[in-house]
C-alpha cells in the first residue's frame, strides 16, 4: 500500500462521530438551544468506550474531543496514540504536534512525535525535529536518545552512535540500551545484541525485553536457552501472546508437536484473529497427524487474511471518500463510499459516510437508509441531527 493510501486510513474516523453524544440540548426560555458538550465529558466517554473494547467508537469521540479542545495535550496525545493503532500515521503526527505545542516541556510527547514521523516514513523530519532539541540542550541525554530513535530507520550507524553516547553519559538508561540492542539484532550483530539485552533484562525483566532476548538467542541457534527466556517472559506476563507464539515456533523446530500446539493454542486464545499463528498451528497439526485440525486452522488463517485485506481496502476507500467530502466533492465521495461498501458490506463507517454524502446531495431518504444501516452495524454511529437543507449539490 502506498504511503498516501496508508495515511488515508485515518480520515474515516473524523466524520464517524456518534452525534448522540456529540451534541446536547438545554431549555432557554421558550426555545431549545443546541450546545457542544465539554471536551472532557466527551473524552471521558471515549475512555469508557475503550475500556469496553469499542475502539472505533472511542476514536470517533476522541476526534470530537480534540476539536473541542485543540490545546488539551492529554486529549491530543490520546487521539494520536489511537490513530497510530489503526495505522493512521499522518493524522497521528498532526495530533502529536498539537500535543507538543500544548505542552512543549513534556519529553514524552516530543519522543512520540519522533516515533510517529519515523513510522510514517518521514525520518528526515524526525531527525530535523530531534536534532533541534539536541542543539538547544547539548547535555540533555533524553534529547540524544530521541535523536537516536529518529535515525533508527534510515541511518543505523548514526543511531548506534547516539545510543552509545547516551549510555556513556547515563549507563543505566534502559531505553537507550534496549534500542541499541534492537539495532544490533537488526544488523545481525547478535552477540552484541544478546549482551545488551541481558543487561536490560537484569535491570528490568520486562516481557518485551525477554521476548527480544529470546528471539536473538533463537536466531543465534541457542533454542534451549531461548525457550527458557520465553518461559520467563510468560511467567512475568501470561498474556504475552508473542512469547507463546515464538515458543510454539521453537518447539515445532524441535519436532515437539504437542508442546508446539499447546503454545500456539495459548497464543490464539489471547489473539484469536492472528492469521499467521493459525497457519503455523495448521502446519504443526499436519505434522503430528491431525489432518482435520490442520485443515480447520489453515482455513481460518486464510479466512482471517482475506477478511483483513477486505477491511483494509474498505478503510482506504472510506478514508479517500471522507477527504473528498471535506473538499466539497460529494458525488465523488459517494462513489468512494459505495466502493467501500461493495468490498465489505458490513463496514459501518462506509454507510455512515455515505449518509453524509447523500445528505449533501439533497437525498434525505437515501441518506436516512444509509445512516440506518450504519447504526444497525454499530449502534454508536447515530445520525447527525437534521439541519435545514442547503441547496442540493449539482450533479453532472
Amino acid at each position: 500500500m502506498s504511503r498516501f493510501c496508508r495515511a488515508a486510513v485515518l480520515a474515516l474516523a473524523v466524520a464517524a462521530m456518534p452525534w448522540n453524544v456529540a451534541v446536547a440540548s438545554r431549555r432557554v426560555g421558550a426555545g431549545t438551544q443546541v450546545r457542544q458538550p465539554d471536551a472532557r465529558e466527551v473524552y471521558a466517554r471515549a475512555r469508557d468506550l475503550e475500556r469496553r473494547g469499542d475502539a472505533d467508537g472511542a476514536l470517533a469521540l476522541l476526534w470530537t474531543a480534540s476539536g473541542l479542545a485543540p490545546r488539551d495535550a492529554e486529549i491530543q496525545a490520546h487521539l494520536a496514540a489511537a490513530l497510530e493503532r489503526v495505522g493512521a500515521l499522518d493524522a497521528a503526527v498532526d495530533a502529536w504536534r498539537a500535543a507538543v505545542a500544548a505542552r512543549a516541556d513534556d519529553r514524552r510527547y516530543a519522543r512520540r512525535l519522533v516515533l510517529a514521523l519515523v513510522a510514517a516514513g518521514r525520518s528526515g523530519d524526525a531527525v530535523a525535529f530531534a536534532r533541534g532539541a539536541t542543539e538547544r540542550a547539548p547535555a540533555d541525554v533524553e534529547a540524544l536518545v530521541t535523536l537516536g530513535l529518529a535515525h533508527a530507520e534510515q541511518d543505523v550507524a548514526a543511531a548506534i552512535t547516539c545510543f552509545t553516547r547516551a549510555l556513556a553519559r547515563a549507563p543505566h538508561h534502559t531505553l537507550a540500551r534496549y534500542n541499541l540492542a534492537l539495532l544490533f539484532k537488526r544488523v545481525d550483530r547478535l552477540d552484541e545484541a544478546i549482551v545488551e539485552l541481558r543487561r536490560v533484562t537484569a535491570a528490568e525483566p520486562r516481557p518485551e525485553a525477554l521476548h527480544a532476548l529470546a528471539g536473538a538467542l533463537w536466531h543465534r541457534g541457542d533454542a534451549t536457552r531461548a525457550a527458557e527466556v520465553l518461559q520467563a517472559a510468560i511467567d512475568a506476563d501470561p498474556r504475552h501472546a508473542d512469547a507463546h507464539q515464538l515458543l510454539g515456533v521453537i518447539r515445532a523446530a524441535a519436532r515437539d508437536w504437542p508442546g508446539a500446539a499447546a503454545a500456539l493454542r495459548r497464543a490464539l486464545a489471547l489473539r484469536p484473529q492472528d492469521a499467521p499463528t493459525h497457519v503455523t498451528l495448521a502446519r504443526v497439526l499436519r505434522a503430528s497427524g491431525d489432518a482435520d485440525g490442520a485443515a480447520r486452522h489453515a482455513a481460518e488463517g486464510e479466512r482471517l487474511r482475506r477478511a483483513s485485506e477486505r477491511e483494509q481496502e474498505a478503510r482506504v476507500w472510506t478514508s479517500l471518500g471522507t477527504v473528498r467530502l471535506e473538499q466539497g466533492e460529494a458525488l465523488s465521495a459517494l462513489d468512494a463510499f459505495r466502493r467501500a461498501a461493495g468490498i465489505l458490506e458490513t463496514y459501518a463507517p462506509a454507510h455512515f459516510q455515505m449518509g453524509r454524502a447523500l445528505d449533501r446531495l439533497g437525498e434525505p431518504d437515501a441518506a436516512a437508509a444509509a445512516y440506518a444501516r450504519a447504526q444497525s452495524l454499530n449502534p454508536h454511529l447515530v445520525p447527525p441531527p437534521r439541519r435545514t437543507a442547503a441547496a442540493p449539490a449539482s450533479r453532472p
